[in-house]
């Protein structure tokens, strides 16, 4: 909509001053998740809001030796890329860690067999992720058409079908059209770019509002090291393993036994410490690439001095990662780190953190912005895990509702209630029972979350 000027330093002027500066955060949130296409905010739901917690996605340079294409396979009615392939170079390694769900996808199956098998990881080529079609809960038929697409990816790039990765989200329950893939190849093979990261971000979405990248240098012996990662994941999020769908590509030479213990090793304080709403998914996947473009030295032995510094640039992109799931959680609006300490051992502090962060009662009274203490502690106290009642304190930020047992002393609602109204808020729960603590990350429940989801399929 076109407005005629407004003259400096009229009352007009100042009046569109404030009602800009007002919406200045959206603006600056759609304005940043759009930025890397020319494309929907959010091309698997036309008409998402973009959430009001967006992360821009980051300027990721080329990594070395991979290559990454998109296009439109069609798993989606509307116009948009939902197709992504990654090509490597000779001699790259893989390793992954999957959903303990159940009823794991066929690409889930596809990947841990072939990752599982002797010298499994070694020589990967390519990965292949779809979206709009989980080929999860398919029996034999989805296994068929994973195979299928594993089968004539590897002959476009002259590898074996074992050295093809798979990836699926979208709808649980139908079968996978791979011929949809499979005609998109030869474009996807012509259409290889070393800076395709943001559209990867953006052709692995569902109902995400925004992509969702990472990027990180160390060293390795003084060599320059990279590590880039995209994941999508916005509802069905509580990770038992991984997260929705993560790929990590890094240009160091690292082994896969050495690649997988990294991923172990980061996957539990960050990926499998966040949660949307309690629901673990068929398909998270989270996969972890080394090329060995970068001249570094080659680290073949778990516990390697060498990797000091790398491991912590993993642990940075995999955290960075996982956080952004939980900002585009199905209707956020809060972004909420909970924190369990005194507890009796670590897994007992991240039981209790998840029970909080996991609870409808909590979620939703942090939606409303009412620091309601009464629904954490029972939160706290369904769990059966060790807890001191009469030590009990409950933090919201800097400011105390509870303490050894009781409501503090020193609670002001005013305080706590403007507290409340920031988009991010720290919960600290001591339980007196130990000295372990755990951290959690989860986000709020809103109305919009029951919207999205009631219309998923239509």
């Amino acid at each position: 909509m076109n407005r005629p000027p407004v003259k400096s330093g009229s009352t007009g002027q100042m009046i569109e001053t404030a009602i800009e500066k007002a919406l200045d955060p959206l603006a600056s949130a759609l304005k940043r998740a759009t930025q890397p296409a020319a494309k929907p905010a959010s091309p698997g739901k036309p008409g998402l809001m973009v959430s009001p917690l967006a992360v821009p996605f980051p300027t990721i340079p080329p990594i070395g030796g991979v290559e990454i294409a998109t296009a439109r396979a069609g798993f989606y009615k509307h116009e948009r890329d939902d197709l992504v392939v990654f090509h490597f170079p000779e001699g790259a390694s893989c390793a992954g860690v999957f959903t303990r769900h159940k009823v794991g996808s066929a690409p889930v199956d596809w990947c841990k067999r072939h990752l599982d098998a002797d010298k499994g990881g070694e020589g990967v080529k390519a990965l292949v992720v779809n979206a709009g079609c989980a080929n999860a809960f398919t029996g034999k038929a989805g296994a068929d058409a994973a195979r299928r697409t594993a089968s004539e990816t590897a002959k476009r790039f002259d590898c074996r079908q074992r050295d093809v990765m798979l990836a699926s989200t979208g709808v649980i329950g139908v079968v996978l059209d791979e011929t949809k893939i499979t005609a998109r190849l030869p474009d996807i093979k012509a259409g290889l770019k070393a800076d395709a990261w943001a559209r990867a971000g953006l052709g692995i979405m569902t109902t995400d509002t925004f992509p969702k990248g990472s990027y990180a240098e160390c060293e390795i012996e003084g060599v320059k090291v990279k590590i880039a990662g995209v994941a999508k994941g916005s509802g069905m999020i509580a990770p038992d393993m991984a997260t929705m769908l993560g790929f990590i590509v890094t240009d160091a030479d690292i082994a896969p036994p050495v690649l997988k213990a990294l991923l172990n090793l980061h996957v539990r304080t960050t990926f499998n410490s966040v949660t949307v709403d309690g629901d673990t998914s068929t398909n998270d996947t989270a996969l972890l690439f080394a090329t060995g473009a970068s001249g570094a030295p080659r680290i073949g032995r778990v516990g390697d001095r060498r990797l000091k510094d790398f491991s912590a640039a993993l642990d940075k992109v995999m955290l960075d990662l996982a956080h952004q799931l939980v900002k585009d959680g199905e209707g956020a609006t809060k972004f909420v780190r909970i924190t369990v300490d005194g507890a009796a051992s670590p897994a007992s502090a991240r039981k209790l953190a998840k029970s909080i962060a996991d609870s409808p009662l909590v979620k939703t009274a942090i939606a409303g912005e009412d620091a309601n203490w009464g629904r954490i502690v029972m939160a706290v106290g369904k769990t059966e895990e060790a807890v001191d009642r009469d030590r009990l304190a409950i933090h919201f930020g800097p400011h105390v509702a509870a303490v050894d047992g009781a409501p503090s002393p020193t609670y002001d609602e005013a305080k706590m209630s403007a507290y409340m109204k920031n988009a991010e808020i720290d919960i600290t729960v001591h339980v007196g029972s130990g000295r372990a603590s755990a951290t959690v990350w989860t986000c709020d429940l809103t109305k919009r979350y029951i919207e999205i989801n009631g219309d998923y399929r239509s």
